[in-house]
């Protein structure tokens, strides 16, 4: 987990899985920009034909003849009533678009983290009340039993310790609870709560096995391994 706020949104900016797809989706509105500007240039086609033809007569060779032909056009576009112009405004404006929700995602992947660090600190914060806090009702209930012993307190006053002291519990139990919580928290908010970094003991899927297996497959159209496609 990172030690500070500020690493922690370094690293979620770079790494959260929504802040990279978000990117993608700027490229491939960039590649779409080029793609409809390309449509205004020039272009420039060449072709060649090479032609051998023999002659004969009831066997006998005759003529031969051979032929080359070349051949190329240079298209220009001038004037094709505006169609390709408004596919390149369309395409700047979704390109506009995808950088507005790329902002837009890394500003949420930030809130996210920031609000995660402050749950933590929280649940530090009342783990050491709550610990200060049990501590205390303990040494309430060990007073108000020896009281007791005395004739000074009531049984309803040691079961109403004992009360106090099980709430400190519980709320101590509760924040070590939120700590751990908000910890996940924070792996998950910079993108790293994966099975590979949490290390766990279970199979990790890798798609390079699904993209091989389906690479040779020319006919048919069960999935990998058997695997009937989705309606």
């Amino acid at each position: 987990m990172p030690k500070s706020l500020e690493e922690a949104i370094a690293i979620a900016i770079v790494e959260h899985p929504g802040v990279a797809a978000a990117m993608r989706q700027v490229d491939a509105a960039e590649f779409a920009v080029k793609v409809n500007e390309g449509a205004l240039l020039p272009t420039l086609s060449a072709s060649l034909q090479v032609n051998q033809q023999y002659d004969s007569f009831f066997g006998i060779p005759g003529a031969r003849q051979f032929t080359a032909q070349a051949s190329g056009s240079l298209n220009i576009p001038i004037y094709q009533g505006g169609v390709e112009y408004a596919s390149i405004r369309q395409a700047k404006a979704q390109l506009g678009q995808a950088r507005f929700n790329a902002d837009l995602q890394r500003d949420s992947v930030r809130a996210s983290v920031v609000t995660s660090f402050g749950q933590l600190k929280t649940a530090k914060a009342s783990i050491v009340s709550g610990g200060i806090t049990v501590k205390a009702a303990e040494a309430a209930l060990r007073g108000v039993r020896d009281e007791a012993q005395l004739g000074q307190r009531t049984t309803l006053d040691v079961l109403n310790a004992q009360q106090t002291l099980l709430n400190a519990r519980v709320d101590l139990i509760t924040a070590q609870r939120d700590r751990v919580v908000a910890s996940y928290a924070i792996v998950g908010a910079i993108g790293r709560l994966s099975a590979e970094r949490l290390r766990l003991d279970a199979v990790i899927h890798d798609p390079n096995v699904d993209l091989e297996e389906a690479r040779s497959k020319w006919i048919g159209l069960d999935g990998p391994e058997g695997v009937p496609p989705r309606n």
